[in-house]
């Protein structure tokens, strides 16, 4: 296995128009990736196509692994982690799912793997456009989550999550929307091989598989010390929050760009405040903005941590404004929208209370136009308080 990864100069800074599955990819081989494990699926394939002609071309010094299966992927990459290497890869829907058991193991083992999620909604029917279900259906299984609003933040993030999952030992899921992102071009900053070193040095784990130094990972444990276990893996997990707020500001501070665990907008003088993540939150700032022009007092909040999630940060903001309204790409089939459950749930034990409206709209790669946001504004301006615990909005009835 490769000790050392270098890009050479064939791989530029600057900027580039390029789309957000290629911005994984170069945020993967900037943060120099050792051991990349790949299986296709639409849409993600672009990723670990282009980290395949890195590495052919001699331009990334990784090993990439093909290999059968979803399943197999995050068991290699679990074995190169377990060995001290930073490990990658990428996956879509149908594939996460086969993860789901490596993933817990991934977790529990406190191996800082990066992965790649293109949300891609689960069949069946079959789609291989976006939706959240996803991802969010892993929510429980011990990794973080960021999800991103822009090309640039996709490469960024990769860049970002090796930096908190290093330190927490945790592994991180950075997610993107199917196509809106992952085959949609936009101009990113590509940046210094340089700067990035200096951002995130290699990765040199206290405990490691090594034949010179032998130790067991992994046998089966008693119920006199599981237990102490998974209090350590929360634990991590919170003090994940505070890393990956000194993580984006010590970035923001070397690049130039930063994007915090969630994101106010126009939140000052609000009297509905929306909750947004991923794409839409880019079509709802727009639709914001034409609101505030006629006079409507409206704000936005970017969540970009899901797990774990941002509690204070989400009270610290929300319980300024009289009305909340979340737009959910997902939907937990017999409650609701899960960014919606988790805002309730954060904002359950503090003053005072608010109306929360949910909302959920755009399964399966349904356009959340500038048209719907707008009357998802409207219809929670007009209400004091929801009508039904789900409101579906652009659904064929």
């Amino acid at each position: 296995m490769a000790t050392e990864v270098e890009l050479k100069a064939g791989i530029p800074s600057g900027k580039k128009v390029i789309t957000g599955n290629y911005a994984v990819s170069y945020g993967a081989a900037l943060a120099r990736a050792q051991v990349i494990a790949a299986y296709p699926i639409t849409p993600q394939t672009q990723i670990v196509e282009l980290l395949a002609d890195f590495c052919a071309e001699g331009a990334l010094r990784a090993n990439f692994i093909k290999v059968e299966s979803e399943h197999s992927a995050m068991a290699a990459c679990i074995g190169a982690a377990a060995v001290g290497a930073r490990a990658f890869t990428a996956t879509s829907a149908q594939g996460l799912a086969l993860m789901h058991e490596m993933l817990h193991w991934a977790a529990g083992a406190r191996l800082p793997i990066v992965m790649a999620n293109v949300n891609r909604a689960m069949g069946p029917p079959w789609s291989i456009w976006t939706d959240q279900n996803d991802s969010l259906s892993q929510r429980d299984t011990g990794w973080m989550q960021f999800y991103c609003e822009s090309n640039q933040e996709a490469l960024d993030t990769v860049i970002q999550a090796y930096k908190v999952a290093e330190k927490v030992l945790l592994p991180a899921m950075l997610v993107l929307d199917a196509f809106f992102l992952s085959h949609t071009s936009e101009p990113v900053e590509i940046p210094e091989q340089g700067l990035v070193d200096r951002y995130l040095p290699p990765y040199n784990p206290e405990f490691k598989l090594d034949i010179t130094d032998p130790r067991a990972f992994g046998g089966i444990t008693m119920p006199s010390e599981y237990f102490e276990l998974r209090y350590k893996m929360q634990k991590a997990m919170e003090e994940a929050l505070e890393v990956a707020k000194a993580a984006d500001l010590e970035f923001k501070e070397l690049f130039g760009r930063g994007y915090g665990l969630v994101e106010p907008y126009r939140l000052e003088d609000a009297e509905l405040a929306l909750v947004t993540s991923g794409t839409v939150t880019s079509t709802a700032r727009l639709v914001i903005d034409e609101l505030r022009a006629k006079g409507e007092r409206v704000g936005l909040l970017k969540v970009r941590l899901f797990r774990p999630f941002p509690t204070a940060l989400v009270r610290e903001h929300l319980l300024k404004v009289p009305k909340i309204a979340v737009i959910d790409r997902n939907i937990s089939f017999g409650h609701g929208g899960i960014f919606a459950q988790e805002i309730k749930s954060a904002l359950y034990n503090a003053e005072p209370r608010r109306p929360l409206f949910g909302f959920v709209a755009g399964l399966g790669g349904r356009d959340i136009t500038p048209e719907l946001i707008e009357e998802i504004i409207a219809y929670a301006l007009a209400h004091d308080r929801p009508e039904e615990e789900i409101i579906w909005m652009g659904v064929k009835r």
